[in-house]
């Protein structure tokens, strides 16, 4: 499903600010001429400082919110109509998953299926 707001993909990832996700972010920007929207909750591992290179080009546009949160995934995909999805968040560091499991349920799993559930509904 192509959008029709403009002729170019449009890219939706989700822990974009990320090491690989900011890497990413900057690829697709920098080598090609697709759009980026950038969702990511900004926690341990997000870094908006690895995106300064693209942050003011008119193709890359920045949403912060956590992926939990199921209104917000429904208003970016209603409202930027993304092409292709490329799901990267999650909580990732195994000494923090110790301490604190309740935060990779709710992103990994819970989140998860909230950007599915969009996904399919979208």
């Amino acid at each position: 499903m192509h959008n029709e707001h403009n002729s170019r993909l449009e890219f939706l990832i989700t822990g974009g600010a990320g090491f690989i996700g900011s890497a990413l972010v900057r690829h697709i920007i920098n080598d090609t001429d697709y759009s980026v929207v950038n969702v990511d909750k900004l926690t341990y591992a997000g870094h908006l400082a690895s995106l300064t290179s693209v942050e003011n080009n008119p193709r890359y546009v920045f949403e912060k919110f956590d992926i939990c949160d199921a209104l917000e995934l429904k208003r970016v995909f209603d409202q930027h109509q993304p092409d292709i999805v490329m799901h990267l968040a999650a909580e990732s560091h195994v000494d923090r998953s110790i301490a604190g499991p309740a935060d990779f349920i709710q992103t990994n799993i819970v989140g998860t299926y909230n950007l599915l559930e969009q996904s399919r509904v979208y």
